[in-house]
């Protein structure tokens, strides 16, 4: 017997998404679903929309309390063995819950799936995560413990076990207002492997109204001092749940993974005086990032040269050089044409 599919879409204030993001999901080339939609509080015609499709889909409509409120209110609307998420700014491809069940099996607590990443007008930017990172698939926990993160991607790539859902929900919501999937991929690779699809399932959107949005020419900090506030979230859900489990993570696993100290080596040099951690310094970061890069990353050796002089030159550079190489790593409108162009082809080679 073929499992039962819910799709849960969460929904606040993308009405002029909404529509591609349910029609996606109806139009799957798997029949045994039901697709839910969440509407966190919209004020911008959202409700109507979904309304429109009647008993086709199965609505909830409830005041605003953030996304993991959304998707914990999806989640007790649900009856399927599978659950999977969609922002509704995304959409998926016909074949997305066909490939995720195909792959699907009983030990099995969450599939993840590259995505297309597009712009709001459609056109395509690139894979997501890009095609030269690896996902980490099977039992991960060894990486959350060390290092507070895996190899992983977005709410719409990430689908779970109702079986693990029911044990590590409901999402805190006031803890995860926004970026609730922080939580779902923090905690449920504790209870069952994790399996990785490299074929895109559907697309995500970038666009200037998402959170995480860096499109810009100026180095937003308070971008990067979120990130790392939600991180210190998923380190706190991490020590709890691996202390349940009678395990322990590394003492502060921020310090060996590439992203958070990309996030807090920027948020530093920036605007020392905002920075979330008064004992550090850049220097120190530095160091902390070169040696991440070397130990804890699974990158390309031309790619850890490249990041890791990257690492010593923000920490070292007076602010005025630093900036920058900030802005050319992480803000690709920023950059000159020829390092744009340096950029790629070092992606081309290390893919």
């Amino acid at each position: 017997m073929r499992p039962l599919v819910s799709i849960i879409i969460n929904n606040y204030n993308y009405g002029h998404f909404l529509r591609q993001a349910i029609d996606s999901s109806l139009n799957q080339a798997y029949s045994d679903i039901e697709v839910i939609v969440v509407d966190d509080g919209s004020q911008d015609g959202s409700r109507e929309i979904i309304l429109s499709y009647g008993d086709r889909i199965i609505p909830v409509l409830k005041p605003n309390g953030g996304q993991a409120s959304a998707m914990n209110a999806g989640f007790r609307a649900s009856q399927g063995e599978i659950i999977v998420f969609l922002d509704a700014d995304d959409y998926f491809f016909p074949h997305a819950v066909s490939m995720i069940t195909t792959h699907w099996k009983p030990d099995i607590a969450q599939v993840q799936a590259r995505l297309e990443s597009r712009d709001a007008a459609g056109n395509y930017i690139d894979l997501y995560p890009a095609p030269e990172i690896r996902f980490d698939s099977g039992d991960v926990t060894s990486l959350l413990l060390t290092k507070g993160r895996y190899n992983t991607t977005v709410t719409s790539g990430t689908s779970f076990s109702r079986t693990v859902l029911a044990k590590i929900l409901p999402i805190p919501e006031a803890d995860f207002r926004i970026s609730a999937d922080g939580y779902l991929v923090s905690v449920a690779p504790f209870y069952g492997r994790v399996f990785s699809i490299e074929t895109p399932i559907g697309v995500r959107r970038k666009h200037g109204e998402n959170l995480w949005a860096a499109s810009g020419q100026e180095i937003n900090v308070l971008r990067f001092r979120k990130s790392l506030q939600h991180d210190h979230l998923r380190y706190q859900v991490l020590a709890s749940t691996s202390a349940s489990l009678g395990r322990s993570p590394s003492h502060e696993p921020g310090l060996k993974d590439v992203l958070h100290l990309t996030d807090r080596i920027v948020s530093c040099k920036v605007d020392p005086q905002g920075h979330l951690y008064p004992s550090d310094s850049c220097k120190m970061l530095a160091w902390k990032g070169f040696w991440a890069v070397w130990k804890y990353s699974t990158y390309s050796r031309k790619r850890k040269v490249i990041l890791s002089l990257w690492f010593l030159w923000v920490g070292y550079m007076p602010v005025k050089l630093a900036k920058p190489a900030i802005a050319w790593f992480l803000l690709g409108k920023s950059r000159p044409q020829i390092v744009d162009k340096l950029i790629k082809q070092l992606r081309a080679a290390t893919s």
